[in-house]
C-alpha cells in the first residue's frame, strides 16, 4: 500500500489554511505520497468512519488561493480513550500534519505518543496557525494569517473612520485576539486611531472596565478640546481574559452562562459591552457625544489570505517536508523572514503545567513605545484647564495616571 500523509485542521480558520494544505499536498504528492485531508479536525479523525478526502493535484493547485478552509474544521479535543490506531494503520499514514493553535499540536503529540505504544509509528508536525499572533515563534515571525486578518481589519477600520469623521461620531471598534493585543494593536497602529486599548498597556494596574472607559474619555475630550467632534477607539477583547466573572457581571450586562456558571462573551459583542458602559458614564459626566459599537471578529477569519501569507504559507508547507525529511517529529516548523525553515517544540514552549505561553505584545518594544508615546491622542497635565469644560477632575482622565505611568 502507498505511503500516505494525513492532514487535519483544529480551531478556528484563519487566512493561509488553503495555501498550506495545498504546498503540503503538492511537494508530498510529486514525492509519490497518497495525501488525506481529514474533515472535521479530531472529531473526525476518530469517527467509525472518518469523513477523509483525497487530495490530489487538481484540488490542491486550486486551493492555495481561497479563503476559509476546503477541510471543515472542529475544536473537538479528544480524551486518550477516543484514541484509536485503525485510521493510521489502514492507510499506511506516515506522518500527521495538524494546522492549528497550541491545543491542536498539544493533542498532535499525545496522539502521536499512543500510537508508538501501540506500535505505530509516524512522524507529527504542526503548522502554527492563529489570526492573534500570540502563539510563541521566534521573535519578529507572525503566525501565519494575522497579517491577512489585519489588513482586512484595517480595510474595514478605515471606513469606520471615514464614517465618524463624515457623520460627526465616534466608533468603538473590538477587536479578536483571546488575551494578547496584537491584532488591535496592529489595525490602530496602521489606521491612526486616537486610542487603542489592549491588556499589555496594563501592566501595572488591574484591567477594569473604569479605566478602559476613562481611557476612550480621555480621547473624546482631547479632540474636544483640538476642534474635533469625532473618532475611533480600538478595544482588544483579550481584556476580558484579565476580568473576574463578578467583575463582567457588575458590568450591568446581561449574559448567558455556561454550563460551569461563567459568562458566555462568545454570545455577546464586546464592541456593545464598551459602547453601553461609555454612553452611561458621558451622560454621568454631562458629555454629549454619539458613539456606535463595531466588532470586527468573524469578518476576518475566511478572508483569501495576501500575498503575504500566500508565499508564508506556502513556505510552511513546504518547509513541513524538509522537517519530515530530516526525520522530525513533535515539533511547529518555522520559517524566518528570508525562508529558513526551522522546527520548534513544544517542550521549549511549554510552561510548568504544560501549556504553550502565549505572546503578548512588547510594550518595551520599539514600535509599541512609538506608538503609545507619540500615536495616541488623550488627555495630559497640559490640557487639564481647558479640559474643565467637559471634566470636574482632568487628571483622572490621564492616560499615564490611569495606567501609572
Amino acid at each position: 500500500m502507498k505511503e500516505s500523509v494525513a492532514i487535519l485542521c483544529g480551531g478556528g480558520p484563519a487566512p493561509g489554511i488553503n495555501s498550506v494544505i495545498s504546498s503540503v499536498a503538492l511537494v508530498f504528492l510529486k514525492s509519490g505520497y497518497r495525501v488525506l485531508g481529514i474533515h472535521d479536525g479530531y472529531k473526525g479523525l476518530f469517527e467509525a468512519e472518518p469523513h477523509v478526502q483525497e487530495i490530489d493535484f487538481t484540488l490542491a493547485d486550486d486551493i492555495h488561493k481561497r479563503g476559509g478552509s476546503a477541510l471543515k474544521m472542529s475544536r473537538h479535543k479528544p480524551k486518550n480513550s477516543e484514541f484509536s490506531t485503525k485510521f493510521f494503520t489502514d492507510n499506511n499514514v506516515q506522518l500527521l500534519v495538524t494546522i492549528g493553535g497550541d491545543d491542536t499540536a498539544s493533542t498532535a503529540n499525545r496522539i502521536s505518543k499512543y500510537l508508538k505504544e501501540h506500535d505505530v509509528d509516524i512522524q507529527n508536525i504542526h503548522v502554527p496557525k492563529t489570526i492573534d499572533n500570540d502563539l510563541p515563534l521566534p521573535e519578529g515571525i507572525p503566525t501565519f494569517g494575522y497579517q491577512s486578518a489585519k489588513q482586512e481589519g484595517v480595510r474595514i477600520a478605515q471606513t469606520v473612520y471615514e464614517d465618524a469623521r463624515t457623520s460627526g461620531n465616534w466608533f468603538v471598534v473590538s477587536a479578536m485576539g483571546r488575551e494578547a493585543g496584537h491584532l488591535a494593536f496592529g489595525i490602530g497602529a496602521a489606521t491612526h486611531f486616537p486610542m487603542i486599548i489592549i491588556p499589555e498597556m496594563f501592566n501595572k494596574v488591574e484591567i477594569t472596565f473604569d479605566r478602559i472607559i476613562n481611557l476612550i474619555i480621555s480621547a473624546i475630550v482631547k479632540r474636544k478640546i483640538d476642534g474635533i467632534e469625532y473618532g475611533a477607539v480600538i478595544i482588544s477583547e483579550g481584556v476580558f481574559h484579565f476580568m473576574s466573572d463578578k467583575q463582567i457581571e457588575d458590568s450591568g450586562i446581561n449574559f448567558t452562562y455556561d454550563d460551569h456558571g461563567h459568562p458566555e462573551l462568545g454570545n455577546v459583542s464586546k464592541a456593545h459591552i464598551f459602547n453601553i458602559l461609555l454612553q452611561q458614564k458621558l451622560k454621568e459626566l454631562g458629555v454629549k457625544v454619539k458613539s456606535r459599537p463595531v466588532e470586527l471578529g468573524y469578518e476576518l477569519r475566511c478572508i483569501p489570505p495576501t500575498a503575504y501569507d500566500q508565499l508564508y504559507c506556502g513556505l510552511l508547507g513546504y518547509g513541513v517536508k524538509k522537517l519530515y525529511d530530516e526525520g522530525r517529529t513533535g515539533c511547529m516548523v518555522t520559517a524566518d523572514s528570508t525562508g529558513e525553515i526551522s522546527p520548534l517544540y513544544l517542550e521549549d514552549v511549554e510552561d510548568e503545567y504544560g501549556k504553550i505561553k502565549p505572546r503578548l505584545v512588547d510594550m518595551n518594544g520599539a514600535k509599541p513605545r512609538l506608538v503609545f508615546e507619540h500615536g495616541l491622542q488623550f488627555i495630559e497635565p497640559g490640557d487639564y484647564e481647558e479640559a474643565k469644560a467637559y471634566l470636574q477632575n482632568p487628571e483622572e482622565f490621564d492616560l499615564r495616571q490611569i495606567l501609572n505611568w
